[in-house]
């Protein structure tokens, strides 16, 4: 009788980890990011020992250690799957390009830029007049960096 209790024990383990198994493997594919596939793998490990160890200590130490090997062992690997594009966005678009300055920009105070049609804030490390021509360098939050463009004669 005290050996159907341990059995049944047991069996309540390896049934524990096949359902966070299942549950996770079904969580990863609702999902594109890879999310839990590593923790999938330490469930379905950790199922694997409980037919031969019947300590939960053991089994969720299984459990983390070859979830977190898993996840060390193919990040450089999902690096390369899932990339690291920037996506340019309209924004980018207005880098390099020249504007024309509406309203002066000082080191102190924001001015004003137009570039492609549409106005921008603008900030510069040097004064720059009204009517001059400027070189969009980057973008700060919602403000152009911008620097003067000397013409040439």
């Amino acid at each position: 009788m005290f050996y159907g209790i341990i059995l049944l024990g047991s069996e309540f383990m390896s049934f524990t980890w096949m359902l966070i198994f299942i549950f996770l493997i079904l969580l990863e594919l609702c999902t594109v990011n890879l999310v839990c596939i590593w923790f999938a793998l330490g469930a379905l490990a950790s199922f694997v020992l409980s037919f031969w160890v019947d300590n939960v200590t053991w089994q969720i130490a299984l459990f983390v250690g070859v979830s977190f090997l898993s996840l060390l062992l193919t990040k450089n690997f999902v690096k390369k799957i899932r990339g690291n594009k920037i996506e340019p966005t309209n924004l980018d678009r207005v880098i390099g390009q020249i504007g024309i300055v509406t309203e002066e920009i000082t080191k102190l105070e924001p001015g004003e830029v137009k570039v492609n049609g549409k106005r921008w804030s603008a900030i510069s490390s040097k004064k720059v007049k009204v009517g001059s021509k400027v070189e969009i360098l980057s973008i700060d939050g919602v403000k152009l960096n911008v620097r003067e463009v000397k013409e040439e004669d």
